[in-house]
């Protein structure tokens, strides 16, 4: 990295020859967000090749940002974690974040959809305490996307994991939320409510739980900024 970088002895521009490079900062929002293995980092950053986040992970390893560790008891499984250095970014990537809702129009930011990243990032921020005691199962039905990305479920226990899958589990479902991924998007961004989004989204099923959707619902931890005044 140095190599290529902004030949500065300013401390701003050593930190950016570390954090500036593509995808760099998206990467430490997931480790600063708690993945530590390789395929769930991959899940955070879809877009992102494997080669490449391997390259990324390698060169925060260097700088001292992350270290690698192997999982004891499963050979050749490693754990990328933040070290003291990393966590010490966590107020970076927020202030980022919070920058980005709130001075980013939306329209530029909905032009970005994945339903793979929204269920992903829900699945890490759902609120299961308003939730039935047991399991829950919740299916997401995108109606505009096709067949292969249209469905989505959501498998919480209420003191255990939740499990995000993209095809059928088996389990009986106890709500339908059905809408399009933009709608979905915006009420994970905090740019619409489920209730302000009306007709846009349809809740079958349990509607104890549906009712309770705004509450449980997995938001983005920066949909508590406002966006700008226009």
């Amino acid at each position: 990295m140095a190599q290529h970088g902004y030949k500065q002895f300013c401390p701003l521009s050593m930190a950016a020859e570390v954090l500036c490079t593509r995808w760099t900062m998206v990467l430490m929002r997931e480790l600063v967000a708690g993945s530590t293995r390789f395929n769930d980092l991959r899940r955070g950053v879809p877009k992102m090749s494997p080669t490449l986040l391997s390259q990324r992970l390698k060169e925060l390893e260097l700088a001292g940002v992350v270290e690698r560790k192997e999982v004891q008891g499963e050979k050749g499984i490693f754990d990328y974690r933040l070290t003291e250095a990393g966590r010490d970014l966590r107020p970076v990537v927020e202030a980022m974040g919070f920058w980005g809702q709130k001075w980013v129009e939306s329209r530029l930011s909905l032009k970005n959809l994945d339903p793979s990243l929204l269920m992903w990032d829900m699945r890490r921020n759902l609120n299961p305490s308003p939730l039935p005691e047991g399991r829950t199962v919740i299916q997401f039905l995108y109606q505009d996307l096709p067949a292969s990305k249209r469905s989505w479920w959501l498998i919480v226990e209420k003191h255990g994991e939740v499990d995000l899958c993209w095809y059928d589990p088996g389990f009986d479902v106890d709500l339908y939320v059905s809408t399009d991924l933009h709608t979905m998007t915006a009420i994970w961004m905090g740019l619409l409510t489920v209730e302000k989004a009306g007709a846009k989204v349809s809740l079958t099923g349990d509607q104890a739980i549906g009712r309770k959707m705004q509450t449980w619902l997995g938001l983005s931890p920066f949909a508590v900024e406002p966006k700008r005044a226009a």
